[in-house]
């Protein structure tokens, strides 16, 4: 498949076929990209410039509640990884006798993971199976970020005594910084960053604006795009662009209250977002500093312009004649674009001439 955005030629090659739901994805190195399976493996995908590749299975990875929307979800490193350092990971769990999300971190020797650790199992508890989030994103400042939906019980996005329907900010070892907003304040959990959320399936450091960018699902219609601020209210479920499932009603009291934030954009009818990312490479010039999602529902991938300040000025929606829905997006070295489907693919965008 062929196609042009911005004036800039590129094709699709498919890269991988016959996987599970690959859920999470990140580049190690300039030719391995680990990948997650929502059933619950762990997997590397060596590529080449061609198309050929090979996937080996990784040993050690944990047991997972791989039910409804749970299951082994992200895979993230930080920017300065390198060979033997931590990889982090979200999955869902089973825990006292329903289901939460986890964050854990590992490190890879060959096929094997070791020294596999829980940083934190959230308190997120509920008897659905739906909302767990749940992407990774990391700051310069040995932070990283995780999100987490609001299980299903909308009350969640405005409890502060729940993980539930937050944004979390965590040292990399999994101690709370010092600096969260909510660390002395009684009855609140200290690793919240953010709260009012519904369900964030993608987050991103924006490390050349210090911004901290978020996509996520709405209702019916609603969907968001956040700019994330430490210890902001984004107003789910008080506040909505979304209607109910049960009939042409606003969710909520409206699309505004005081103290609580606007979206930088909203989508409806929904694209139900899976990722998201801000584009670096030199491959695609035009796209450099675009944030771009990948979409479930309506089978693209998203593509937002930004201004200087962040507010989104355009949008274009690409590969919509794939008819496949875009769960995880990873930007390679050399800036290309690959991104995997819930049909069990990897494919990659690259620029025509390459």
């Amino acid at each position: 498949m062929t196609g042009e955005s911005d004036g800039m030629p590129f094709r699709v090659e498919k890269v991988a076929q016959g996987l599970g739901v690959p859920w999470g994805m990140a580049f190690l190195n300039s030719s391995q990209i680990i990948f997650t399976e929502r059933s619950g493996k762990i997997k590397i995908l060596t590529i080449t410039p061609q198309t050929t590749a090979s996937i080996i299975e990784l040993q050690g990875s944990p047991i997972v509640n791989a039910t409804g929307q749970g299951g082994m979800l992200d895979v993230a490193v930080p920017d300065d990884f390198k060979p033997g350092d931590w990889i982090y990971f979200t999955y869902s769990k089973r825990y006292q006798a329903s289901t939460v999300t986890t964050l854990a971190r590992a490190k890879r020797n060959g096929r094997r993971l070791l020294q596999w650790t829980e940083l934190l199992v959230t308190r997120s508890a509920s008897d659905t199976s739906r909302h767990f989030g749940s992407r990774i994103t990391f700051d310069d400042q040995g932070h990283l970020f995780f999100t987490v939906g609001d299980r299903g019980v909308r009350r969640n996005g405005q409890d502060l005594s729940t993980h539930a329907g937050s944004v979390l900010r965590l040292n990399r070892n999994g101690s709370v910084p010092a600096d969260n907003p909510f660390v002395a304040v009684e009855a609140t959990l200290p690793e919240i960053w953010s709260y009012g959320h519904r369900n964030p399936q993608g987050i991103f450091y924006d490390s050349d604006n210090n911004r901290l960018w978020m996509i996520e699902h709405g209702p019916r219609g609603g969907d968001e795009i956040n700019l994330i601020v430490a210890g902001a209210n984004y107003g789910w479920p008080v506040i909505s662009y979304g209607k109910e499932y049960w009939g042409p009603f606003q969710v909520g009291e409206g699309t505004h209250k005081t103290g609580m934030e606007q979206p930088v954009k909203y989508y409806v009818p929904s694209i139900a977002p899976g990722s998201l990312l801000r584009y670096s490479g030199n491959a695609f010039p035009q796209w450099q500093g675009n944030l771009l999602a990948g979409a479930l529902k309506l089978t693209h991938i998203n593509r937002i312009s930004l201004d200087s300040q962040g507010h989104a000025v355009g949008e274009e929606r690409l590969l919509q004649g794939l008819n496949e829905r875009v769960r995880a997006l990873a930007e390679s070295p050399e800036g290309w674009l690959y991104f995997s489907t819930d049909s069990g693919l990897i494919l990659r965008l690259r620029p025509l001439q390459d």
